[in-house]
């Protein structure tokens, strides 16, 4: 109970709540555990729940004509996700896979309605977040129709640094550990590319490469090359 608490006051979503307020969100919630490779929901899926991970890492992905996956979007603790419900009762198009052993807080769609309704502070942090969401998909989407396959590859680690990079004496680790097919879901690319243009990118001194392992070594010539802004580093 304690720990379900603590995820929902720390969400920045539910930040404003007053104690009470936390305490009715927590007695209608549920938490569940789930494997790594589990699926959190499918297809099809009902919409009477949204969904906030409390531990581990979910990876959000839809299935393309041909039967291929691609993924939309990975999901930190303290992130939530699943929020269409909130906004339309159709059923899922997407599903939600635990990329490892993962803890989610299963709240009722309703409650989360009443309180957007309710709370200002609430509504704006869910418009935020789902802005955020969209805006990196959208730019995703322009660097897949306008950018060669190292480009967008070069976007995505930059993406990814500033999503999930840790900053050390050897550059910006990427505390996501992805297979090189993941990568390649990612972009719009084959696996095969993927392997060759990291080790391209390896060979040129920009990045590290190893076992679902990856940091960017020199993230500032790797941000010249496509003349962006490098990952801010965290304060």
């Amino acid at each position: 109970m304690a720990e379900k608490v603590w995820c929902l006051k720390h969400c920045d979503i539910f930040a404003s709540l007053q104690p009470d307020q936390l305490l009715q969100l927590e007695n209608r919630s549920r938490m569940r555990a789930f494997s790594a490779g589990s699926p959190v929901y499918l297809p099809s899926s009902n919409t009477e729940n949204v969904f906030l991970l409390a531990r581990g890492m979910v990876k959000v992905c839809n299935h393309t004509p041909e039967g291929k996956s691609s993924i939309i979007a990975f999901i930190e603790p303290g992130e939530m996700f699943g929020e269409v419900a909130l906004f339309s009762d159709e059923s899922r198009d997407e599903f939600v896979e635990a990329i490892e052993l993962s803890t989610v807080v299963m709240i009722p769609t309703a409650e989360v309605q009443r309180l957007m309704s309710e709370k200002a502070s609430v509504a704006i942090a869910l418009t935020k977040m789902v802005g955020l969401r969209r805006r990196r998909i959208e730019r995703r989407l322009k660097n897949l129709l306008f950018l060669s396959s190292r480009d967008r590859l070069i976007h995505l680690l930059l993406d990814l640094a500033e999503q999930f990079g840790s900053w050390g004496d050897d550059g910006i680790r990427l505390r996501i550990r992805l297979a090189h097919q993941e990568i390649a879901n990612l972009m719009g690319s084959t696996r095969e590319t993927v392997t060759i243009l990291l080790g391209q990118l390896k060979a040129e001194g920009f990045i590290d490469v190893g076992r679902r392992k990856i940091v960017l070594i020199n993230a500032k010539r790797l941000s010249q090359s496509v003349q962006r802004a490098m990952p801010s580093q965290p304060t």
